[in-house]
């Protein structure tokens, strides 16, 4: 399957962000990709207190997205949005994944949340705002087996060792929002970390450039294969970019180097 992994820069125009996704996947779509990935937060990243209210699965963001799924007739991750939360003070960080007809194929949580100080430098505290999800999430894509995650997840291979080991995956998708200052030290070497060490591909779409309130995403969004070979990759800006999985290449690689196999704990 040929995927394409979205880069954009939402900001605090919903309407404007919903629009600007469109015209990516409808490019992803023109490039012959049968999966689609966009960022988290794909609908909104401003102000707080212009977010809009937080819904369900089959609100406005969930019905647009599932809408172009079925127009373009490709498989689209739809990123992230703000999914009604377990109260009235908590949102779900929640990544949708609609088939070819339209229809919702699976929903995962973002388990690990972002709260990180760095005096003088940032302060963000994700769980204020967001409660954690608990369950990981494969979803069956016409045979490959594509594992779920969302962002700060990326720095917890524990979870794509389950994805990988109990999952089945064959391709892991990372959504991100990733912070210009982290990025540029430990972005990509995660994400390749992450293909090796789980003999899988990894196709991260993430946010570029500025965002409200100074907030600065690094962008690069980039697929890589199970061998940690970086195969495309995005320069800063909005854009998509194409790799075409190989899921032979894929089981060679466990074959003739079985760590996957070979594993004791």
């Amino acid at each position: 399957m040929r995927v394409a992994v979205c880069q954009l820069n939402a900001r605090d125009d919903r309407k404007a962000n919903l629009a600007a996704a469109e015209v990516l996947l409808e490019r992803a779509a023109a490039g012959g990709a049968g999966l689609a990935i966009l960022p988290e937060y794909v609908d909104y990243l401003g102000p707080a207190a212009g977010m809009p209210e937080p819904e369900p699965v089959d609100g406005e963001v969930g019905s647009f997205f599932a809408g172009v799924a079925r127009r373009l007739g490709i498989w689209v991750v739809a990123g992230s949005f703000h999914e009604v939360g377990p109260d009235p003070a908590h949102t779900f960080n929640t990544s949708l994944v609609f088939d070819r007809t339209g229809s919702l194929a699976a929903s995962y949580r973002k388990i690990h949340l972002y709260d990180v100080e760095i005096p003088g430098r940032v302060s963000y505290l994700e769980s204020a705002s967001v409660a954690p999800g608990v369950q990981p999430v494969v979803v069956d894509v016409e045979g490959l087996r594509v594992g779920l995650s969302i962002c700060y997840d990326l720095r917890f291979p524990e979870l794509y060792r389950q994805l990988a080991s109990e999952g089945g995956a064959h391709l892991l998708v990372v959504p991100a929002a990733f912070m210009l200052h982290t990025g540029r030290d430990h972005w990509e070497v995660l994400l390749r970390a992450r293909a090796i060490e789980n003999q899988c591909y990894v196709a991260a779409a993430g946010q570029t450039g500025d965002h409200d309130p100074g907030r600065t995403c690094f962008g690069r969004s980039m697929v890589i294969d199970p061998w940690g070979t970086v195969l495309t990759q995005l320069p800063d800006g909005s854009g998509v970019a194409f790799a075409d999985l190989d899921l032979d290449r894929l089981a060679t690689i466990r074959a003739e180097l079985p760590s996957l196999a070979n594993r004791r704990l």
